[in-house]
């Protein structure tokens, strides 16, 4: 594993319960950092501080509530320190379905994680990095948002959203030492796909040229760079992890 420091630094990592999250959160800690893992699920968030040792805590959260959202980062910053790193990887799927068969309630529900959540959280450390004119944040896209994926227009729309936003935060504060950055991640094997439907799963793989599926640990070395002081110039970018499968 290459060395990158992140020594002195607090991380919040939403989602950070499972999947990509603690793979990133354990990435992170392994590099220095404190790091308060952010979920919805105590009893799993939990497990995934116990796992990763004491550099971790844990911090129940529905991104999806403001108010909570602040609540939480007031909680961490009390606890751990001003956070100088977030990565926001809470995130669902959502069921597939044709659009015009699309429930109403699940396609709220997804917007309401994906992209609301990415706002809360985004929203909510901003004015401390600008205060301490560092920062750095990466916020969990998919490659869905960039070419679409049929039968999963929610997921794909929610993504892409997250991408121009994550755009325009970057460019809102490239006059300060913060980078906003995204990953647009091909498909991991992790408890997203739970939500899917097995002929969906297999049409993921089938675009991907590598031949397989993501591993979380090459998600995570690629933000642990991201969310360095070694990433000094780029912001407002997107960076593939898509296994070649990526046009654009």
């Amino acid at each position: 594993m290459n060395e990158i420091d992140l020594s002195g630094q607090v991380a919040v990592v939403t989602g950070g319960a499972q999947g990509l999250g603690l793979a990133i959160a354990r990435r992170i800690a392994g590099s220095g950092a404190s790091v308060c893992l952010w979920d919805v699920n105590e009893a799993q968030l939990a497990r995934a501080a116990s796992d990763i040792g004491p550099a971790a805590a844990a911090q129940v959260v529905d991104i999806t509530d403001a108010e909570a959202v602040m609540a939480a980062l007031a909680a961490t910053e009390a606890r751990l320190g001003p956070v100088s790193i977030l990565v926001n990887s809470a995130g669902i799927a959502g069921p597939n379905h044709t659009l015009d068969e699309y429930p109403l309630a699940d396609w709220r529900r997804v917007i309401d994680i994906n992209l609301h959540g990415t706002f809360h959280v985004n929203r909510a450390v901003v004015p401390g990095f600008k205060a301490r004119n560092y920062g750095r944040i990466v916020n969990i896209a998919s490659i869905a948002g960039k070419e679409g994926n049929p039968n999963a227009s929610a997921y794909s729309a929610s993504k892409a959203a997250v991408i121009g936003m994550t755009k325009s935060l970057g460019k809102e504060l490239a006059g300060y030492d913060i980078a906003v950055n995204c990953i647009t991640p091909a498909a991991a094997r992790t408890p997203i796909f739970d939500q899917m439907k097995q002929e969906h799963i297999d049409y993921m793989l089938s675009k991907i040229p590598r031949g397989r599926f993501l591993e979380v640990d090459e998600a995570a070395a690629m933000v642990a760079w991201l969310v360095s002081k070694e990433n000094s110039f780029t912001t407002a970018a997107v960076f593939d992890l898509s296994g070649g499968r990526a046009t654009y």
